[in-house]
């Protein structure tokens, strides 16, 4: 259970909302750049530094992306490819499916621009930095930052919300043309980078190794001597040229050999590591993995588990969590993962298009009418005959948990603890249109 006690002992003194980090708060560091008139960084609990508007809105990149039979989104330094125009056919970008079927619920189908404001500068605005003007189709002038026009999104309901997209969606492969919140460079040597983990915003080498601290370290002092270093390789400094920052500094550990330390910890790589992304030392009691920020505590009766493919977040019985992912075949490619879009696509994959078989195959996980949420986990109530959210008062209503304002789900056919038989179910494992487990440690990445 090692996993799940982490996140809950550490996210208590990381979670923060708003332009400035209360006092004692851990979290992420960023460069400062120059920025627009009113626009703001402020720090999202789930996904560290983000850039808003003057609102508070949280803003956003959509990065071309190539699918299978062709490619969407923003190019760099292009006009805004997401326009106010209602699109009625699939694009046939994701194969098998041909293009021109009709996309569903036309009636109240939104145009791109409805979903994805974009973020118009005034008429005299001028650019900044990174942040520059391009002109869109209608004339008007639209923020872009490194050459990405910018939107916000309309799930988005409260300053500094990353409702509408996450770093983690960055990818390629079958998953959509996902929308990503940018972000100040992270305050960090150029030997590292962060990645959004599930587990938080967590620090690794460029070259994608994991990074460990030592539980028997003193503040800038390693005491990995001897045979522990048969396992644990100390990540080095440069002899020249590196360059301390507030929360990194380096430990001489001979003369002339220099060791990077984060937060006063010393930091390695473990041997047993073969390759990028892998984490075989957390196994040795004493090591962790390095986070800049921890993500907020899952529900306090869910449980983990080990799972064939790792650790998975389970509900109070047990049963693993799992998480629905969903981006239409259109060129514009909006989100279907969320209860305030259609629901076709999930009653496709999870009952033939019978939401009566959906909620026995995939039932939702019910949350007590008292439970607490944070920023990452909530509740809503879920009108069980269409998927939608409930209308107040609604007596049938399911009231659920939520991680990201999406619904979550177990799954009938996992009969006991560890039991992961849903995870890449759907269409093309599950990127595009299918479910995932939500692993805590993940030992296969994916499929």
């Amino acid at each position: 259970m090692r996993y799940l006690r982490i996140l809950g002992a550490v996210a208590a003194v990381a979670l923060c909302t708003g332009a400035a980090a209360p006092k004692g708060k851990l979290l992420e560091n960023y460069v400062r750049e120059p920025m627009p008139p009113g626009f703001k960084v402020m720090i999202s609990e789930v996904e560290g530094p983000i850039y808003t508007d003057a609102s508070g809105k949280t803003l956003y990149t959509w990065p071309r992306h190539e699918l299978r039979n062709g490619g969407t989104a923003d190019m760099k330094g292009a006009a805004s490819a997401c326009e106010d125009v209602k699109l009625t056919e699939n694009a046939g970008l994701m194969s098998p499916y041909p293009a021109g079927l009709e996309l569903p619920e036309l009636a109240t189908r939104p145009t791109c621009a409805q979903v994805w404001p974009p973020a118009i500068a005034a008429p005299d605005a001028k650019p900044v930095g990174k942040f520059s003007l391009i002109k869109r189709k209608d004339g008007r002038q639209q923020w872009a930052y490194d050459g990405f026009v910018l939107y916000n999104s309309v799930l988005d309901k409260q300053p500094g919300d990353t409702i509408g997209g996450s770093h983690s969606q960055a990818g390629g492969g079958d998953t959509p043309a996902y929308r990503i919140p940018i972000s100040p460079p992270t305050d960090i040597p150029g030997q590292f980078i962060v990645e959004q983990e599930n587990l938080g915003r967590q620090v690794i080498l460029a070259n994608g190794f994991t990074v460990y601290t030592y539980d028997k370290d003193a503040a800038n002092k390693s005491n990995c001597t001897g045979d522990c270093l048969k396992s644990w390789a100390p990540v080095l400094a440069p002899e020249v040229g590196f360059q301390t920052r507030d929360e990194w500094t380096v430990v001489e550990r001979l003369p002339g050999v220099k060791q990077w330390a984060f937060r006063k910890q010393p930091l390695y790589t473990y041997i047993g590591d073969s390759g990028p992304r892998q984490h075989k030392g957390i196994d040795t009691p004493g090591w962790n993995m390095v986070y800049t920020q921890v993500a907020p505590s899952p529900p306090k009766e869910f449980t983990e588990q080990e799972t064939p493919g790792g650790i998975v977040l389970a509900d109070s019985k047990g049963k693993s969590i799992y998480i629905y992912n969903c981006g239409d075949d259109s060129m514009d490619q909006l989100a279907c993962d969320h209860p305030d879009t259609p629901q076709e696509y999930r009653y496709a994959v999870c009952g033939g298009n019978d939401p009566k078989l959906c909620l026995t195959t995939f039932p939702y996980v019910i949350a007590d009418k008292n439970a607490k949420g944070n920023a990452a986990w909530t509740t809503m109530d879920i009108d069980p005959a269409t998927g939608h959210r409930a209308k107040a008062g609604q007596a049938d209503a399911l009231h659920v948990w939520a991680y990201r304002d999406r619904p979550v789900f177990t799954f009938v056919r996992d009969e006991k603890p560890g039991m992961v038989k849903a995870q890449s179910w759907g269409e093309f494992y599950g990127q595009r249109n299918g479910y995932k487990a939500y692993f805590l440690r993940e030992e296969f990445q994916g499929r």
